[in-house]
């Protein structure tokens, strides 16, 4: 199930959205087709592999949530030939009315239509506004819906131990150093990237090389993925360190409470 729903998330767009050639349904789904293999491959596997918090539900569930619905709503929300229908003229009007909302001075939305978007075409620069101001908006609410979830089934030990091993691959818990104060200083590290993201990724793909500089957001499949990316990477961020942070937090308690963490790195529940 879960490789199925990698396989539609992908196909989505050039499903949606017109204009997609033989050539590019077919590297559609070449992509989804690798995409689903590797969740399938990686949600069977013993060992511990590329996905965080795999065996901890519903983080990854969130995310991926959060990624849906952003591809979601960004294609729903981009014009079609033709007369469009209901629903594509509510997405629409939806998005502009959340990017007007969001675009004042010095926010996210405001610096990703002046950086990405091309000033002599208004029409772009709109569409990358709304755009823009949609997956923010998906993006924060997704954040609080985890955070409000973390709190009311004290996640993430609701189901059962925690396998630190399993469940943060790149996360060494017995290296040097005390497990707290690296998780603590991880949880930092990545919730301060988050914030930073939604401004620091409209100037990298503007200056940060001549490939990302002819980057055309004039397509709108171009338009959807770039904005998801936007949206998506630095929320990620800020539930990873919300989530290190919990970790970090049970096991202060656990040494409160005079327990012993366990050298294989499982939290009891």
């Amino acid at each position: 199930m879960r490789a199925f729903l990698v396989m539609v998330l992908v196909a989505m767009p050039s499903v949606i959205l017109p204009g997609t050639g033989m050539d590019g349904r077919q590297m559609v789904a070449l992509v989804a087709l690798f995409l689903a293999v590797l969740t399938f491959v990686e949600y069977n596997a013993t060992y511990p592999g590329l996905v965080e918090f795999r065996d901890a539900p519903p983080y990854n569930r969130v995310r991926f949530m959060m990624l849906m619905a952003t591809v979601f709503v960004l294609s729903m929300m981009q014009p079609g030939p033709g007369e469009p229908s209901t629903v594509g003229l509510l997405f629409e009007a939806l998005g502009i009315l959340m990017g007007r909302a969001l675009d004042f001075p010095y926010s996210p939305v405001r610096l990703a239509r002046l950086v990405l978007a091309d000033p002599a075409r208004p029409e772009l620069a709109d569409a990358v506004r709304n755009a823009a101001a949609a997956a923010f908006m998906i993006s924060l609410a997704a954040l609080a819906i985890f955070v409000v979830l973390l709190r009311l089934y004290r996640w993430p030990t609701q189901s059962g131990a925690f396998n630190v091993w399993v469940n943060l691959p790149t996360f060494d818990p017995t290296a040097g150093g005390d497990v707290v104060a690296r998780l603590e200083r991880d949880a930092r590290i990545n919730l301060v990237l988050g914030f930073l993201l939604p401004f620091l990724i409209p100037t990298v793909l503007k200056f940060g090389g001549a490939g990302l500089r002819a980057l055309d957001l004039s397509s709108q499949q171009s338009l959807v993925w770039v904005m998801t990316a936007w949206a998506f990477l630095p929320a990620s961020l800020c539930m990873r360190g919300i989530a290190m942070a919990r970790i970090a937090g049970m096991i202060r308690e656990m040494r409160a409470r005079g327990q012993e963490v366990p050298a294989e790195g499982y939290l009891p529940a």
